[in-house]
């Protein structure tokens, strides 16, 4: 009876009945090199125990699947379903394309499973089923939900992270509504706080009649303004609420989640979020400590040290804190997704700290800072280059103003965030300008020929807000949309152009495959194979249709989807692929300290991974070609 390693995926999530039934299906084949799979066998599974099997379409080297002999990670064979078949064309006019073959470029044993008792493993195991899939959303899901051998624990964990992030906020318990009108007096709104046993009470706006409790114009008052109020020696019986209150809040609906609770309370550092339905009603306030005793997370324990430090090295010290966060975060198999988004918000939040605690209160007021690149977007975990800038208002300076910018950017170096190898900082003349001087550069960008001109363009077009006046982005942002429309209309074609500059996009797997050979190759570059190319592509389609309000790729795949530019689908596999690159970035980083994390040994993996690493590929390849049709470019 053939021998088959139950302790190596996809079968080592079998029971025993599926692993007795699954033996008796099985049987060793032959194939010597040069020759080709029989047609008789296309309806089969197989592993590769020992040997080399090529996947053409045609002459083009699709994968190369490999046994034992040649890798040296925990897996010892790599698999393939012979009955799978290539993606259909999207062209309705096109020639059906032909069936894979599989070809022995060296001597090889396999282990073939009939296809019938594949068919019925994954009618009955549903992890069967996603690890082999032909759909790649549910293959990288299986990667996600594996078994690892780390621990048990680990895997609980990860379940138990990802399910209470994922929770409704109103499965925690809402503190209740009270209200108050505007002009109740600050002793009126103390003693309802009081008697209900709350440290807020609601206020509605100044001039308002109404009685109902529209989240819009709501302001809230808090034992914090009647503090605030008892310092400054106000009349408690005549000063009314509102004089105290704060307005325009920040609320959440019922259709949000914990993690949507737990990122607005860090990046607004609010301590009490308004709940509304779908009417625009509050239905609950729900409150931090609510929300900590809920998940028993400690990332809002982050935000609140960095708001307390008083300077650089108090600073560190949460910085600090975020690396650890970060490793907590990915060794509990939480979504990388959702650790970029806190960690776009905790870093935000530090360099807000640290811009207050480098410039005076006027020059923080009448500037807006900025992020850009992988930061700019929410998809840098690491700490790698800064990429910031500051904008001006329209007639104001500042005296001395560009060693305040070289401070912060060198004291953001101290804290480990390294200075920009391209120089893209605010200590640079070029990142530090008036609005009106931006607006100019960016038309003169629009109308540049050279590389540095789209390289500038991307980092603008990545921008997010930090700190001071937002306003001035918001304006920025409508300059590029102008600039953009006045420009050539071959520009986008150049733009895409830098997506499709690593690499011809018909070579990748060739030269993929002869690495997983080697026990030392460290050549498959992440960041230049599959997140550059992903970014910038999609980058290009947004600026095409004028989608700049947002920088992350996330958010503008889904106005793409909207724009009808893209398929919900489509959408979906890009940014899951993305997302599986920045995993194993992360993956890169956390075991090798490498700040960069861009290169991988296909060798180090699992054979699950390598499976998926092999179609994530292929998906970046299509959309090049993609790419390339769209702005008709040739192959470079």
């Amino acid at each position: 009876m053939p021998y088959i390693d139950f302790h190596q995926p996809p079968f080592d999530v079998l029971s025993i009945a599926e692993r007795q039934s699954l033996k008796k299906h099985t049987q060793v084949r032959y194939l010597a090199a040069p020759s080709t799979l029989p047609d008789s066998d296309y309806d089969s599974f197989f592993l590769v125990l020992k040997g080399r099997i090529q996947q053409q379409l045609g002459d083009d080297v699709i994968s190369t699947y490999l046994g034992a002999n040649h890798l040296s990670a925990g897996d010892t064979h790599d698999w393939f379903d012979a009955r799978r078949r290539p993606e259909p064309s999207s062209d309705t006019h096109a020639q059906p394309a032909p069936a894979y073959t599989y070809h022995a470029s060296e001597d090889t044993l396999l282990l073939q499973v009939t296809g019938s008792a594949i068919d019925r493993l994954v009618a009955q195991n549903h992890l069967v089923r996603t690890m082999l899939s032909d759909n790649l959303s549910e293959r990288l899901y299986a990667l996600q939900q594996r078994r690892s051998p780390r621990s048990q624990a680990s895997d609980k964990g990860q379940q138990e992270v990802q399910h209470i992030l994922l929770q409704p906020i109103t499965a925690i318990p809402l503190l209740p509504v009270q209200q108050l009108p505007a002009t109740a007096s600050l002793a009126e709104g103390a003693q309802v706080m009081i008697e209900a046993g709350l440290k807020h009470v609601l206020i509605q706006p100044p001039q308002s009649h109404s009685k109902t409790n529209s989240a819009s114009e709501l302001g809230i008052l808090t034992d914090t303004d009647i503090c605030r109020a008892v310092s400054e020696h106000a009349d408690m019986r005549t000063t009314a609420c509102c004089a105290y209150a704060s307005f325009d809040l920040r609320t959440l609906t019922t259709e949000h989640d914990v993690g949507d609770a737990l990122l607005a309370m860090t990046r607004y550092r609010v301590h009490r979020l308004p709940v509304i339905d779908a009417k625009g009603h509050v239905t609950g306030i729900l409150g931090q400590s609510q929300l900590l005793a809920h998940i028993s997370h400690h990332s809002q324990l982050i935000s609140v040290q960095i708001t307390q430090a008083h300077d650089i090295d108090s600073l560190g010290v949460a910085v600090d804190a975020i690396g650890r966060y970060i490793r907590m975060q990915q060794q509990q198999g939480v979504k990388v997704a959702i650790i970029s988004r806190m960690v776009q918000t905790l870093n935000a939040h530090v360099f807000t700290k640290l811009w207050q605690l480098t410039v005076p209160d006027a020059l923080f007021r009448r500037s807006c800072l900025i992020v850009m690149g992988s930061e700019g977007r929410g998809e840098q975990i690491m700490r790698t280059d800064q990429d910031n800038a500051l904008i001006l208002e329209d007639g104001y300076t500042y005296p001395n103003i560009e060693q305040y910018c070289a401070r912060f950017n060198q004291a953001l170096s101290t804290l480990g965030y390294p200075l920009c190898d391209g120089n893209i900082m605010m200590q640079n003349p070029l990142w530090r300008q008036s609005i009106s001087d931006f607006k100019k550069q960016i038309s003169a960008w629009f109308a540049g020929r050279d590389a540095m001109s789209g390289i500038y363009l991307s980092a603008l077009l990545d921008a997010e807000y930090v700190c001071g006046a937002e306003h001035l982005l918001t304006e920025l942002r409508a300059h590029l949309i102008h600039a953009h429309r006045q420009a050539d209309p071959m520009f986008v074609r150049q733009f895409a152009r830098a997506a499709l500059q690593f690499g011809e996009i018909n070579q990748w797997w060739q030269r993929f495959a002869p690495l997983l050979g080697k026990t030392h190759a460290s050549d498959i570059d992440l960041k230049k194979a599959g997140i550059f190319p992903l970014v910038h592509g999609i980058r290009t389609l947004a600026l095409e249709h004028d989608i700049v309000a947002t920088p992350s790729t996330k958010d503008r795949l889904k106005a793409l989807v909207q724009q009808g530019v893209l398929t919900a689908e489509r959408a979906e596999t890009l940014g899951k692929v993305l997302e599986f690159f920045m995993a194993q970035r992360l993956a890169v980083a956390l075991s090798t300290q490498d700040r960069h994390a861009r290169e991988v040994n296909p060798n180090t993996l699992s054979a699950l991974e390598r499976d998926v690493l092999k179609e994530c590929l292929a998906v970046v390849k299509r959309f090049k070609t993609e790419l390339r049709q769209r702005y008709q470019l040739e192959v470079i």
